[in-house]
């Protein structure tokens, strides 16, 4: 490393303390004060320095104040959340808001919507609180259609009721909307920019989908009319970077505007002008979000750097960019985007060149280096991922190398398009960029539907751990640093075991495991620990029934059994481990019935259902459906039934060939008593058992159903004692079958003319 480089190095330790100031300051407010104690540390550091002269205390100086501002910022907002928490109270949280919209509206499965916005006036009675309040303004379907008008920079005055904030969060104020009072459309320039986008979106409404859907997310982020499957596809593919408007779009958007003034012979100080012109006016085009943001600062220190002819150093343009965006906006310090976008720049500026040195080993420069890109990003961008998604795609390179080439064309013509003048050229634009678009939905949906790609990983801090280690041994295995053979051969180990561990869970997974279980089964229950997940299938059309408590074990089981989707979800209430597992299955389900919605999350369960594709629909009893050949109807919960395990779902099952089935879900005694008063119980093949054979239940129930085999979804050693003895008396005392899930693993039920069979994964010792 030569003294420029590291020079340039130095940026890097201010950021990161910047970086960690924030994100302790905005987590826990009450240590905001700290701000004071980073300004004192900084004023005795630059007065060291200016005495002393080392380097090291001239980057601490510079970092201190950074964190100091930064926290600062964090301390700025404290009064103000304390007078809106004094004033909720006081004013019994019915609130009269005036605000300046600054965000896309986010719809929600109920017809509603969410949008952030800031606030400059909030009153209860005669209280008032003024200034520039961060806040996030949920609608209902009235609502929506009251804001439909409004965009970027509309002012808004409605009234509402708080929602307790979280502290960590940027929104100082949430809001749940009651009464629009004044919503018009945006004026001046935020009305244009709004007019361009919905005209690109216009544009591609006659062309095919779902490269139609992609060209106003490629071209300028709006995903307002692509499909529920091709996002999901872009998701499982690591595809969906595409249509984030990050950095790589705004370095083809400014790089082209910069290549185009060097053609046409401009100085550099026009090219530079013109440039940040182009750049300043795609960030308010597409609106700025934290990526354009970080994207948009980086190239400006860049551009920068070229007016003043010094070269610019990447990892100090970077951390530049995030130092300055921490300081004007704390709470990206949270931003698991944000951490993504700057991970994966650091990726491309660090390791994207030793990789490709190291695979010109194996094959050609040029598809080394194309290659190197798409891995570099993945390997620094993965153990963040797993954080929210405990899964590595493993195809995740191979398609970013397949699509990316698609990418540039595909965004450059959608944003011509987007600011095309005439309505015939903004069509031809939009049919151009529809070309490389299709190429990118193609690409995601093959990749997607290979079920081997997705391979399950440990959650958490320790997932995460372990997949940069593997990382960091990826990179050190392909590099082969010449002063560290023995390292290298270490690294060389790790990455062989992984891929053996990988490739023999894949096996196992998507081959082996589906070998195991009857071709014939009719009704299955998985082992998904203390927790229930149901299945039930006829002809080629399946549905589960609650997803357990983890996404992991349910993943597993339906590679088991070989299921990739699901015609029905019913979750039967919101408890966790009924719907903890719901990520394994959102984006492959059809229907999703549920029960009574409780708390806000459920609704956001909800939510991301139907942003996976699926339609919702609230059960209640009598409610009926198919399944291939067989019928399930509702046997409860009633409109009056309040959420949680007395509201479960319950449902029975007939068909042709089928072993007729009821599904208890939670169901306690007063719960099961009450269907008996409401509906003629059938005599069932199939029982799944209530609430994991807990002693809550009315045994007249069981002996009406009287049925042949009982499903017991419960995990080993679980500490409530289930199922209980009480319960498992009652069905032994009816001459039932049990089959459990803590000692049996996964269950099994088959009919073949007329005569049952009980699958058992493991047989009980």
């Amino acid at each position: 490393m030569n003294p420029l480089q590291r020079r340039a190095m130095r940026p890097t330790v201010v950021a990161l303390t910047t970086w960690a100031a924030a994100g302790l300051t905005t987590s826990a407010p009450d240590l905001a004060a700290l701000a004071v104690a980073a300004a004192v540390a900084a004023v005795l550091s630059a007065v060291t320095f200016a005495r002393f002269r080392h380097p090291a205390l001239g980057i601490a100086a510079v970092a201190l104040a950074c964190a100091a501002a930064a926290a600062g910022g964090v301390a700025a907002m404290g009064p103000v959340r304390s007078q809106l928490a004094a004033l909720q109270v006081e004013g019994g949280r019915q609130l009269d808001v005036d605000l300046t919209v600054v965000g896309h509206l986010s719809g929600t499965a109920d017809g509603g919507a969410w949008f952030d916005a800031v606030a400059s006036r909030v009153s209860a009675g005669a209280v008032t609180v003024s200034g520039e309040i961060p806040t996030r303004v949920g609608v209902d379907p009235a609502g929506r259609a009251a804001v439909s008008a409004s965009g970027l920079g509309s002012e808004i005055r409605l009234t509402g009721r708080a929602i307790p904030a979280n502290p960590g969060e940027r929104a100082v104020l949430v809001l749940r909307a009651q009464e629009v009072k004044r919503a018009p459309p945006p004026e001046g320039v935020w009305a244009g920019f709004e007019a361009l986008r919905d005209g690109l979106v216009d544009s591609t409404r006659g062309l095919p989908q779902p490269g139609a859907g992609l060209v106003p997310g490629l071209a300028v982020g709006d995903t307002s009319s692509l499909d529920a499957a091709t996002d999901a596809a872009m998701n499982a593919s690591s595809l969906s970077h595409l249509t984030a408007v990050s950095g790589a779009n705004c370095a083809l958007v400014v790089g082209a505007a910069f290549m185009l003034l060097a053609a046409l012979g401009a100085p550099r100080c026009v090219r530079v002008i013109g440039a940040t012109t182009v750049l300043a006016g795609f960030v308010l085009l597409v609106t700025p979000e934290p990526s354009v943001v970080r994207a948009a600062a980086m190239a400006a220190i860049a551009l920068l750097a070229v007016a003043l002819g010094r070269p610019a150093v990447g990892v100090a343009v970077l951390s530049s960019a995030v130092t300055v965006l921490l300081i004007a906006d704390p709470w990206l310090s949270t931003s698991l985007g944000f951490a993504l976008s700057a991970a994966a720049t650091a990726a491309l500026l660090l390791l994207a060149r030793p990789l490709a040195r190291g695979l010109e080993r194996w094959m050609p420069r040029a598809l080394a280096l194309a290659l190197a890109v798409p891995a570099a990003a993945q390997l620094a961008c993965g153990p963040l991922i797993v954080l929210i998604d405990p899964h590595v795609p493993v195809l995740g390179v191979a398609a970013n190398l397949v699509a990316d080439p698609a990418a540039a064309p595909a965004t450059i013509a959608g944003v011509l398009a987007c600011i095309a003048p005439f309505p015939w050229l903004r069509d031809g634009l939009s049919a151009l960029a529809w070309v490389p678009a299709a190429w990118i939905a193609a690409v995601a949906h093959t990749t997607s539907a290979i079920r081997a790609q997705n391979l399950p990983w440990p959650d958490g801090a320790f997932g995460a751990a372990l997949l940069a280690a593997v990382s960091v041994a990826i990179v050190v295995a392909i590099v082969r640093p010449a002063r560290g053979p023995r390292m290298t051969a270490i690294a060389t180990a790790i990455v062989a075991l992984t891929v053996g561990l990988c490739a023999g869970n894949a096996t196992v997974r998507t081959i082996a495991g589906p070998l195991t279980v009857p071709t014939t089964w009719d009704v299955a229950m998985c082992d998904v620990g203390q927790g229930d997940a149901t299945l039930w299938r006829s002809e080629s059309a399946v549905a589960l029934v609650d997803t357990g408590p983890e996404p992991e074990r349910l993943r597993d089981c339906l590679d088991t059994f070989g299921i990739d989707h699901l015609d029905l979800v019913v979750l039967t209430h919101f408890d966790l481990d009924h719907i903890g597992g719901s990520a394994a299955v959102i984006g492959h389900a059809d229907l999703v019935v549920h029960g009574p919605v409780d708390v806000p999350e459920d609704q956001r369960l909800l939510d991301r259902f139907a942003a996976g594709g699926a339609r919702l629909t609230l059960a209640v009893t009598g409610m009926t459906g198919t399944v291939g050949e067989t019928r399930w109807q509702a046997l409860g919960p009633t409109p009056r039934d309040e959420p949680g395990n007395g509201a479960s779902v319950a449902l029975d099952v007939v068909g042709p060939d089928f072993p007729r089935t009821v599904l208890l879900g939670d169901l306690g005694a007063d719960a099961q008593t009450a269907l008996m008063r409401r509906v003629e119980v059938p005599r069932v093949d199939v029982v799944k058992v209530s609430h994991h054979g807990s002693a809550d239940q009315d045994p007249e129930l069981y002996r009406r159903l009287h049925p042949t085999i009982g499903l017991v979804g419960v995990g080993a050693e679980n500490r409530y004692g289930h199922p209980t003895a009480t319960l498992l008396s009652t069905l032994s005392a009816l001459g039932v079958t049990v089959g459990r899930t803590d000692t049996n693993g996964d269950l099994a039920v088959g009919m073949s003319e007329g005569q049952l069979t009980l699958w058992r994964a493991r047989q009980p010792s």
